[in-house]
This record gives C-alpha cells, structure tokens and sequence, in this order.
C-alpha cells in the first residue's frame, strides 16, 4: 500500500481516515460480506409468523393479557425501529390492550435512556405515542424479583418483575460478538439486561471473568453463558427476536422464536462472517471501537482492545480510535480506573480474586488488564480530558499516522493489521 492509498475507520457518527506510510504492509480485517435484506417488513412479518421453535406471535399473545418486550439500551445499534411496530401491532390484533404492553430497556447497570435519547433508542413516534416504555433499573431493589440461586454456581436470579410477571416474555436484541459472554442477544437480554445489581456483579466477578472460556465468540463451558442459560430454564415460556446488521448497519439477518434455539440459529448465521482468520500475529494492530453509539465512552472502549488479542503479537503495539463522546464512563468505572493507576495491574487483580461480587463497573478495568498482558496500548481520542487520559492507564496519542510509524519503527516489522469495524469483527490466529 502506498502513502497516497488510504483506509477508514469508524469514529464516532463518521470516519477516520489513515494515512500508512509508503513502506507499511497492510492486511485489512473485515468480516464477511453480508447480504441485505431487500424488504426488512417482510422480513420481520415472515420471522414472527414462522418462528423457530415456538408458535407465532399471534398465537402466543392469543389468551394473555399482558406482554413485557426488552430491548438493548443505546449502547447496541440495533434496528428497533424496523420491528418494534409490527410486534406491537400482532399483540394488539390478537388480543392484548396497548395499555398492557410495556416496552422494557435492558439497561443492565448502565443509566437509563430518556428524552431524545430514548426517541432515538425505539425510533418510531407511533411505538412511543401507544406503549408504555420504561427502563430497568437494577439498583432498585422492590422492582426486582427473588427467584432463587442457579445451581451449578449459586448465581442469585433476582429479575425485574415488569418482565417476570408479565404473561408474555419477548427479549429483542442484535447477535453480535461479546467479549465476555461469547455473543450478545437472545438470554444475555434478560440477564445481565434486566438482572439485579447482584446478580450483574456475580457475573462480573473474577472467577467469571477470568475464566478462560469466557470470551468472545464461545458458548461452550462459557460459565457465563452457562449460568444464562439455567435462568433461562428457570424462567421458562421466553421468547425471543434476534437481528444481525451489516457493515451499514441495515438488517442483513431476522428471526423469532423460543430463545435458545432462535438465539442459537443467529449465532449459526453470523458466526462465520465475524470471525475471520489471519496466518500471523502482528506486533502493530491498529482498530477502532466500532463508531457511535459503541464508542460513546472509554468504558465500552476496552472492548476494542480485547477482541484483537489472539492476533497481537507479545510485546505489540494495539492502536485503538475511540471518539469517548460521553467521556470515561461511570463514576464507578472512573474509580476502578483511578485504582489501577495506584496500585498497578497485578495489585489490581488481587483486590478482585476473593470478591464473590465485584464492585459495580470495575470488571471492565479488569477485561483491560487482558490486552495490557501482551503489549502495548494506544488511545487516539477526542472526547477524553487530560485528567481523563491519564485515567486510562494506557497512552494517550494525538496523531494516528504517527503513532502507526513509530509502532513500526519501534517493531522493525512492516506488517500492520488494520480492523476498521473494532469488535464487530473477531480475528483470530491461524497458522493454517
């Protein structure tokens, strides 16, 4: 690739354009092409009323009188605007008055989404003028409902009762890799989504999170997937819709169903278009956070970091452009990160292997730690402040091309590997 050829990375609402320099040798990491859905109505009209493993939505709403839908917060890009309506209308057809539908945002221990921000989260007017919407909030304790321990590792199941006692259980969401939990949608909607403040920090603990099976792209002896999966069963009658989007981010993919199995039939769908092989490690990885909304905050831009792990070279240098919006995160995630900078990453760990909850937000400081094992880490930025950079326990960079110039410097090897699409796209080590 010459210095006049260039490459986009996602930045926020827009770009951010490379300039490599003349003598780099650039392997471009994308996913495979997915097509799109020429007619996304019919799309979602033929998914609800030929569901996997379930009847139709309007047989399963035929006979109740209430109905709970969960959607993903504004940190996911997923399409509600294209589904939303027609659920509702099927509901409606089949029985179930306005009045008892709730529109339920699977917050997690993130903040709520309100006012504009919550227009832009569901997307229709005629959604928001007809049902009531609401958000979880897992740190209130009566909206919660105590239903027991899991059995295989005493996770407590403590859920939100808007969505346990409503007769009609829908979880919605988009099938995407998870740095934790293997993939995102169908059960991790309920929980962590809808879970008590508990029960989300049992899951962040580090026997979880330090579990090497718990990582992106694996379900199987995944503990946290496991552990959804029991709260799933114990639950029981759950349905969900599962959504994949391109690089657009337009509907490439839709079904509804019982929620394992349309979850997993997602999962089979995407799985080998976002996990693509490389024949070599590189000691320069240069990716973003996905662009807006993933990238609103330093908190949800560790996942950037970890999702290129398998293909950083020990002792490389992973570039990551990150637009932080909304700045670091949490006032809690903002102490985890002052922590690490006074104690250092293995003091930090420490503190963290005897806790069987962990403190709200401090288990992304420590999935930060991971990427901080192999090598060096870059920030480009512009929503941090200096005393915000100096949080982040990584290097605060202003100019990618330089940094990109230096790492092949510093590396004495040309070869970079750019992944402009961040955790969206999982590369992974094959020596073929």
């Amino acid at each position: 690739m010459s210095v006049s050829e260039s490459i986009a990375l996602l930045y926020g609402r827009g770009q951010l354009t490379l300039r490599m320099p003349v003598h780099a040798e650039v392997t471009l990491i994308e996913k495979g092409r997915l097509k799109k859905i020429a007619d996304p109505a019919a799309a979602v009209r033929q998914a609800v009323s030929e569901p996997i493993n379930s009847p139709s939505l309007a047989e399963l709403a035929r006979g109740r009188k209430s109905a709970c839908i969960l959607i993903c917060d504004i940190t996911r890009p997923v399409p509600n605007h294209l589904f939303l309506r027609p659920m509702i209308e099927t509901l409606v057809a089949s029985g179930i008055a306005p009045n008892s539908i709730t529109i339920l945002v699977a917050t997690g221990l993130h903040r709520p989404n309100l006012g504009e921000e919550l227009a832009e989260l569901v997307g229709d007017p005629w959604v928001i003028e007809r049902v009531r919407i609401e958000n979880h909030y897992a740190r209130n304790d009566a909206d919660h409902v105590d239903l027991g321990l899991t059995a295989t590792r005493g996770t407590p199941i403590k859920l939100d009762r808007r969505f346990v006692e409503a007769e009609l259980r829908i979880a919605t969401g988009l099938v995407e890799p998870h740095f934790m939990a293997g993939w995102s949608g169908g059960r991790k909607v309920i929980a962590p989504g809808v879970a008590h403040h508990e029960t989300i920090r049992t899951f962040h603990s580090a026997r979880f999170m330090e579990d090497p099976l718990a990582v992106q792209c694996n379900l199987i002896g995944n503990p946290l997937h496991e552990e959804q999966l029991e709260i799933v069963r114990q639950l029981g009658d759950l349905y969900s819709l599962n959504t994949v989007i391109d690089d657009d981010r337009d509907l490439a993919y839709v079904n509804f169903g019982e929620i394992v199995a349309s979850h997993a039939a997602a999962v089979e769908f995407v799985n080998g278009a976002i996990r693509v092989p490389a024949r070599r490690r590189f000691k320069t990885v240069v990716t973003s956070s996905a662009g807006y909304p993933l990238d609103k905050t330093y908190y949800q831009t560790i996942k950037g970091m970890v999702t290129p792990m398998d293909i950083l070279a020990p002792g490389g240098t992973l570039i990551i452009a990150s637009e932080c919006s909304e700045g670091l995160g949490s006032e809690e995630f903002r102490a985890a990160q002052r922590r690490l900078i006074e104690l250092g990453p293995d003091k930090f760990l420490a503190t963290l292997t005897a806790k069987s909850l962990a403190d709200v937000d401090e288990w992304q400081t420590e999935m930060q730690l991971k990427p901080m094992r192999v090598g060096r880490i870059s920030l480009y930025t512009s929503g941090l402040s200096d005393e915000e950079r100096a949080l982040t326990g990584v290097e605060a960079v202003g100019n990618l091309d330089e940094t990109i110039a230096r790492s092949i410097a510093r590396a004495e090897d040309p070869c970079v590997a750019v992944i402009p699409e961040g955790p969206y796209v999982v590369p992974y080590y094959d020596a073929g």
